[in-house]
């Protein structure tokens, strides 16, 4: 590849758009166990810089991070005949909120199980997260007409927030499909302080 202008300021505008939004950490290629446990040490002393958060928040932080670079490995697995996927990976934090946003290839096929199991989730109370939780850790499903995975359950467990996603078609057969999840600590910080 030469070096072109154009090429370096697009780039360079990227950067700057991604540096304004407060994303630290971005991620493009292929999921697998290293990269996971490569980001999770990036993490964990990024983390450890921030000394404002404390240790339930970063613990939080860590374990979305990897619950959700988890389920890219999961879609992958299913989706390809190989156990990696190329995807996209964001971590930030703005005005005090962290927020993850992952992207990645996903069968057009897929996307209503993928609402539905989001969907699902979303509409449940802290408790009714806890309960079917409990009932995926030992049924391994949730209630007879299935529902969502272990990791979107703990996921919105942890964060305390709705997942946000959003699909993009590529083409009559494929989707991206954008998740988002956001750690607000002072949530943590006045949920603690209410009990």
């Amino acid at each position: 590849m030469q070096l072109d202008r154009s090429f370096m300021e697009s780039i360079l505008s990227m950067y700057d758009e991604l540096i304004e939004n407060g994303i630290y950490i971005v991620y493009i290629g292929k999921f697998n166990q290293k990269v996971t446990s490569m980001f999770s040490a990036m993490l964990d002393e990024e983390l450890s810089k921030n000394s404002i958060e404390d240790k339930k928040t970063r613990r939080r932080v860590y374990h979305a991070m990897i619950e959700t670079m988890q389920n890219i490995q999961r879609h992958a697995a299913s989706y390809s005949e190989n156990a990696y996927s190329n995807g996209l990976f964001m971590i930030g934090k703005k005005e005090g909120v962290y927020y993850i946003i992952t992207t990645n290839k996903i069968s057009t096929l897929d996307k209503t199980g993928v609402v539905k199991a989001i969907e699902k989730v979303n509409s449940c109370t802290k408790e009714e997260l806890d309960e079917m939780y409990k009932t995926q850790l030992r049924d391994g499903k949730i209630g007879e007409h299935g529902g969502a995975g272990l990791g979107l359950i703990d996921i919105a467990r942890k964060t305390q927030n709705k997942i946000e996603y959003l699909f993009l078609p590529i083409d009559l057969y494929e989707d991206y499909f954008i998740f988002k999840t956001e750690l607000d600590p002072l949530k943590f910080r006045q949920n603690t302080n209410n009990q």
